[in-house]
């Protein structure tokens, strides 16, 4: 049964004892120099291309090596609290059959980051999908066969030039919003974050220091939450100006400029990120992915990973602690049972003796249990019990 807690006890101030700020580092000024960045990007494409010209010349088979985006390739730094990317690589051969389209795709896809450089254009993902398709001449062959074969080859992309998906002129679609007490400047024009309305700031897939600038930030944490829907009630219950933080959301798993925005934030002003998520493993997942990195972009975690970052709940315990109905459960199904073993068999929750009691008392009620159950208890009982609580009592996983 939660306990009773009078409006009076989580006043503003003793939310924001519950949280220290840490000092963060000064934000670059002017951030990164485009133009730099162009030429260094530029110049790889060339060395690559240059490889491939110089073995054809030579009567050799060219080839070139991508870096291996895998779990066999990604290495625990446990000093450093993230995932990095270790040493092997593929070679990928034009005369290999099992090769020779993936050598096409990339060369491909390398002319096209060259144009975007040259024309200081950027274009979507999907968009260099279709940059990208066309019948190959005298055949019925394709390219691309589809969107997720166009994608892995800029990320390969990505790791053999060494550059960031952002120095290649390629975003992602939009999806995560921000709320709260912060101003920041993007491509020129001011956001007052305060003032953005019941659909938020729309967070963008490129937030390096030459897009966004911080200008003036008063908040003492940032609350990231999973889904959109869960955000609009911390929004519309005005959760950022009652307990002086910043809201986000990710739609699920948050995509790159969302976490690379927490980051930022983490990194740069002091923020401590606060992670409100599903009582799940797929919960479980998207907070091992903000707090240490993903496999399939290890080689990025430098500048996306949060070791600092803390896990709110949902919690297991929630279910009798809140006293909540047997009609919030959901029963775990085979796959999420092996997933949440595989999650809790990660070097970084298997010597973390809170991490290993949350998951085993997840697997012992066996069921799981969504942010939105506590709406059985009252429509506004995350934003104005739950999480205050958790702030108040500082009752959350590292």
């Amino acid at each position: 049964m939660a306990k009773k807690t009078t409006r009076k006890t989580l006043t503003k101030k003793v939310a924001k004892k519950a949280l220290t700020r840490k000092p963060g580092k000064k934000p670059p000024a002017k951030g990164l120099d485009r133009t730099k960045r162009d030429e260094r990007t530029n110049q790889a494409i060339e060395k690559l291309a240059a490889a491939v010209v110089a073995a054809a010349m030579a009567e050799r088979d060219p080839e070139f090596n991508v870096p291996t985006r895998a779990a066999s390739n990604t290495v625990w730094d446990e000093s450093s609290g993230i995932l990095r990317m270790g040493d092997a690589a593929q070679t990928r051969q034009l005369f290999n059959l099992g090769q020779a389209r993936k050598f096409m795709q990339t060369l491909i896809h390398g002319q096209g980051i060259r144009e975007l450089i040259d024309a200081d254009k950027t274009l979507s993902l999907r968009g260099m999908f279709y940059k990208g398709l066309h019948t190959i001449q005298g055949t019925k062959e394709k390219t691309f066969g589809e969107q997720t074969e166009s994608d892995g080859i800029l990320e390969d992309l990505e790791v053999t030039l060494g550059s960031l998906r952002e120095e290649l002129h390629v975003f992602a679609d939009v999806r995560g919003s921000l709320t709260g007490n912060i101003t920041f400047v993007d491509t020129g024009d001011e956001i007052d974050a305060r003032r953005m309305g019941s659909g938020g700031y729309s967070i963008p897939s490129i937030v390096e220091p030459d897009v966004i600038q911080f200008k003036k930030c008063e908040a003492d944490f940032v609350l990231h939450v999973e889904k959109g829907t869960v955000w609009r009630r911390f929004n519309e219950d005005r959760f950022w100006e009652k307990h002086n933080c910043i809201l986000t959301h990710g739609s699920g798993q948050p995509p790159r400029g969302v976490r690379r925005l927490l980051r930022r934030f983490n990194e740069e002003l002091g923020l401590p990120i606060l992670c409100l998520l599903d009582c799940d493993p797929w919960g479980h997942y998207i907070y091992s992915v903000i707090k240490q990195g993903s496999i399939s972009l290890a080689f990025e975690s430098e500048r996306l990973a949060i070791p600092e970052a803390k896990f709110l709940g949902i919690r297991a315990m929630d279910y009798e602690r809140y006293d909540l109905s047997d009609d919030v459960q959901i029963a775990l199904n085979e796959r999420d049972i092996n997933r949440a073993k595989q999650i809790k068999s990660y070097p970084w929750f298997e010597k973390n003796k809170q991490w290993q009691r949350e998951i085993d008392k997840m697997l012992k009620n066996g069921f799981k249990m969504e942010v939105e159950s506590l709406i059985t208890k009252d429509i506004s009982y995350v934003t104005e019990t739950y999480v205050p609580e958790r702030l108040a009592e500082q009752d959350w996983l590292g």
